[in-house]
């Protein structure tokens, strides 16, 4: 008998939610960045090893939302884990327990829904540390699990796994075997844009950018892509653009490089900078910009 589930990794900004998603995948699909709050959409990732399927949804940081887009982002952490049959709740060793913990074990009381405790990055840290920490938070809730991990290189990421196979349910697969996302092409395309923005631009900029697919031909042997990438300011234009748009072809080569690998094809890459002032504070804005909640 096959068993399967849907599984939401929930935790604060910069945790490490979406390099524990690519690491548990062994491929790339979520974009990680330094920055907080990098991952804006639901993002699902799809893990068949042998009887079982984990439907991992990795979710945009839990953080108080400061505009229209944070109250998107919020909206999706919080579906995300009421629609999941488990919750992976990531934590940092190092950081106090705020309201994002409180609530989400909150929530996991009232719900019943079962949770695994993973501490990332621990790595950085000795191990009365994480032994202090592993008891501050068995003293908040009974997990079923907790797992000291570093999503960064792979430790213990295979124990974490088989606490959440225990998790699922019996059931057919929800999705065929060798499905690892069920993101559409453009989105995708559209993400990996944005990482590159977000690691080559600084401070405040990249939090104000939105990248949208104009266009997305597959000619075979070439996909042809247009993308526009909105920003709030003409001056942060200008800054994206970079003297004689050294700055743009700088995000466009590197974009181009990691959609090669994604699609294994070659890939034309035309990108396009427009303002669109303070977008982040207009619900329709953003849900134009692709932020919205699938019905």
């Amino acid at each position: 008998m096959t068993k399967a589930g849907y599984i939401a990794i929930v935790g604060r900004p910069n945790v490490g939610k979406s390099t524990l998603l690519n690491t548990l995948l062994g491929e790339k699909i979520a974009i990680v960045s330094a920055k907080p709050q990098t991952t804006r959409n639901r993002i699902v990732g799809i893990l068949t090893r042998g009887e079982a399927q984990f439907i991992f949804v990795d979710t945009p940081g839990m953080h108080r939302p400061q505009n229209s887009l944070g109250d998107f982002m919020m909206e999706t952490a919080k579906s995300s884990m009421v629609e999941a049959d488990a919750v992976i709740l990531m934590v940092d060793p190092g950081k106090p327990v705020t309201k994002v913990e409180e609530n989400v074990i909150t929530y996991l009381k009232q719900s019943g829904v079962p949770a695994v405790l993973a501490l990332n990055k621990t790595d950085l840290y000795n191990a009365p540390e994480i032994a202090e920490c592993i008891k501050t938070y068995a003293a908040l809730h009974d997990f079923t699990a907790v797992v000291p991990i570093s999503a960064k290189n792979g430790k213990l990421t295979d124990e974490l796994l088989s606490e959440c196979e225990k998790l699922l349910s019996e059931s057919p697969f929800f999705f065929p075997e060798d499905m690892i996302t069920d993101q559409p092409e453009r989105q995708m395309a559209a993400e990996i844009i944005r990482e590159k923005l977000l690691r080559t631009l600084n401070k405040e900029i990249p939090h104000g950018v939105a990248v949208v697919i104009e266009e997305f031909k597959d000619e075979e042997s070439l996909i042809r892509i247009r993308a526009e990438i909105f920003c709030e300011k003409a001056s942060h234009k200008g800054i994206i653009v970079g003297k004689n748009g050294a700055e743009l072809k700088r995000v466009g080569t590197y974009a181009r490089e990691d959609l090669e690998k994604l699609f294994g094809t070659k890939v034309y890459l035309n990108l396009w900078v427009k303002v669109k002032e303070n977008w982040r504070d207009s619900r329709a804005a953003v849900g134009n910009f692709g932020y919205r909640e699938e019905k």
